[in-house]
């Protein structure tokens, strides 16, 4: 009962951040200099009928808080609206998604793979200058621009060493996808491997741990089947939460490596003025990471009987 309660409460709090967030970016994106509807037309002079009857089909002649108030009621209904040109936003979307999901769960397994080989090899070498070194690259990695980062390994392992491409999926999974993900993979590796790091050197000084060595279990068992156990626990919900962080992150990525995505299709948008189209996709995003979040506090509650609690 405690759990649904937790849950609900959550949901609430979500719900307020959602209308909150969502008002924002469409107050921002609907009040930027510009007519959109004379961006469409490029350098045509459209008659002042059709202009009109573009700002009624849109609302676009009525007052923010109204157009708010009837894109919150489409949102509600599952519909995120169409574009200036008639096409549905959730339709266009559609046809990117797979590129964008592929992209960070490939960025994720790549962040899971190195950040717990680099916390683990530092929790067992911690105080060494393994563990100074691994810590000073990671934080490093992490602080660099993700364009400039993203920039440079083009140039490095596909302009110069030639291993990867640059550019496309024309290449496929992995092959295509593996130089952005690993540049996307970066930002979160210094808090994955410190996590890691962290936590096992907290479990490496328990009781528990010092009993098992006492009674003679080798150390690979100890560190593999006790240690490791008990210190991926809070790491498996960071990694849970940060993979709404990595779909938010391959929009950038998707535009300096061209990839068809919802982050190149966002880019597009906003080059193009359009307005609808911005304010949906990053509705969307939204959605994803707050349902990520929503998901990640009920298993975090299930797994520790001390929210439960609480």
């Amino acid at each position: 009962m405690r759990l649904f309660v937790t849950v609900l409460q959550r949901f609430a709090g979500f719900a307020l951040v959602f209308i909150g967030v969502t008002f924002i970016i469409y107050f921002t994106v609907f009040s930027l200099p510009g007519d959109p509807v004379r961006a469409l037309a490029g350098d045509r002079q459209l008659p002042q009928s059709v202009i009109d009857a573009i700002n009624a089909r849109y609302l676009l002649d009525q007052p923010l808080w109204t157009q708010y108030t009837h894109y919150l009621g489409n949102l509600l209904r599952g519909d995120l609206g169409v574009d200036l040109t008639g096409r549905s936003v959730a339709d266009q979307m559609a046809a990117r998604w797979p590129v964008t999901i592929t992209l960070a769960l490939t960025a994720w397994l790549l962040q899971i793979a190195l950040g717990l080989t680099i916390g683990i090899v530092s929790a067992l070498k911690r105080g060494t200058i393994i563990d100074r070194g691994l810590l000073v690259v990671t934080i490093t990695l992490s602080c660099i621009p993700v364009f400039v980062l993203g920039i440079t390994a083009q140039i490095i392992f596909g302009v110069r060493l030639d291993w990867l491409p640059v550019a496309g999926i024309r290449d496929g999974w992995p092959v295509a996808y593996l130089l952005p993900s690993l540049v996307i993979a970066m930002f979160g590796l210094a808090s994955v491997s410190r996590l890691v790091r962290g936590s096992m050197i907290e479990n490496l000084d328990a009781d528990y741990v010092r009993t098992a060595r006492a009674k003679g279990i080798g150390e690979s068992r100890v560190v593999g089947l006790h240690v490791m156990r008990n210190s991926l626990i809070p790491t498996a919900t960071f990694l849970a939460t940060d993979l709404g962080y990595l779909l938010g992150g391959a929009v950038v990525i998707e535009g300096i490596f061209n990839l068809p995505g919802v982050g190149n299709l966002l880019f597009s948008a906003i080059r193009n003025h359009e307005a609808t189209l911005v304010v949906g996709i990053s509705t969307a995003l939204i959605i994803i990471f707050l349902l990520t979040s929503l998901i990640v506090d009920a298993l975090h509650a299930l797994l520790d009987p001390r929210i439960r609690r609480a």
